[in-house]
């Protein structure tokens, strides 16, 4: 649906996006990640068309953004960090106007703006003067501009800005529910939300694309090794040393090192394994030859966060 061929973008002496290159197929939700300064607006923007690229190829649903601009903007819907609004316009006429650019049928034109109002939890304040709107609600009626004409790609750039957390919820549920119908390419600060909302990331930094790949695919790349969650406790009421489970679980082969993470009465423990060795069935079958319960064993994974600094930071 989108495919990013070796794409640059220039700026006298600045290279702000250089050689990138990436394809997001039809109907999934992408992240798309970077510090500040790292390219991901100029990227978008010569997606959507509002600026055309130094060098290199971007195609959306098969039409070409430098040769076929008008064909990429029927089908894409953009909400871009400062929502486009007019703040002398109510939050109804607005959408009628937007409708009309974009050319909804006129027939069609006042069931889509009542549609998009009450998905996106404007329908309240819909003769409202958009000047007069909170920044949260600006934010919504940016979201409904963007989805009114049912584009095949969405791509938005920071859509939970300055929404409370009831709003935020309420907003990554809508993008949610668009997956599958819509290919969505959401930008975000907010590393929870990727979390929440996207199977598949690219991060990008200085320009340059660092990753693209499932977050599973990603955890497992930068972790190297395994990591597991491992509780155990004593049978028949008998209570057990720590110091006698832990040394029993360094012992295991493969395993590289045990953490303690006991909690209270409850024994807890994270082990890791050496590089490339898998050492789950190893621990339980120690834990369970030990004569103790095994209550928990859970692989443990590296956050987006720690995926995100570890690439970005390696790219300074």
């Amino acid at each position: 649906m989108i495919k990013v061929d070796g794409l640059s973008k220039r700026y006298a002496r600045t290279v702000a996006v250089d050689n990138i290159s990436f394809e997001v197929q039809k109907g999934q939700i992408v992240g798309f990640l970077g510090p500040n300064g790292a390219g991901k607006t100029t990227t978008m923007r010569v997606l959507t068309c509002f600026m055309p690229a130094t060098s290199g190829t971007a195609s959306v649903a098969g039409f070409d953004v430098q040769e076929h601009p008008m064909e990429v903007k029927r089908r894409i819907g953009y909400l871009p960090e400062t929502p486009p609004l007019y703040p002398d316009m109510e939050v109804r006429e607005y959408l009628h106007f937007v409708g009309q650019l974009k050319g909804i049928p006129k027939a069609d034109l006042a069931r889509r703006v009542a549609e998009v109002s009450e998905r996106c939890s404007v329908a309240d304040v819909s003769s409202k003067l958009i000047a007069k709107l909170s920044k949260g609600y600006k934010q919504r009626v940016g979201l409904a501009q963007a989805i009114i004409h049912n584009p095949d790609v969405l791509i938005l750039d920071e859509p939970t800005s300055g929404l409370d957390p009831k709003q935020r919820v309420e907003t990554l549920e809508l993008i949610k529910s668009l997956k599958g119908d819509h290919t969505i390419i959401l930008s975000t600060h907010v590393l929870s939300e990727i979390e929440a909302t996207c199977q598949d990331v690219i991060i990008i930094s200085k320009g340059k694309v660092v990753a693209t790949d499932t977050m599973d695919n990603l955890t497992h790349r930068l972790k190297g090794s395994e990591a597991v969650a491992v509780e155990v406790e004593g049978r028949n009421g008998l209570e057990l040393a720590t110091a006698d489970v832990q040394r029993k679980l360094e012992q295991v082969s493969g395993v590289s090192r045990v953490i303690n993470k006991v909690e209270g009465a409850r024994l807890r423990f994270e082990v890791e394994s050496l590089q490339g060795r898998v050492v789950r069935a190893e621990v339980a079958r120690a834990v369970v030859e030990s004569g103790w319960n095994l209550t928990e064993l859970a692989p443990v994974s590296v956050s987006l966060e720690e995926v995100f600094l570890q690439l970005t930071e390696s790219k300074k």
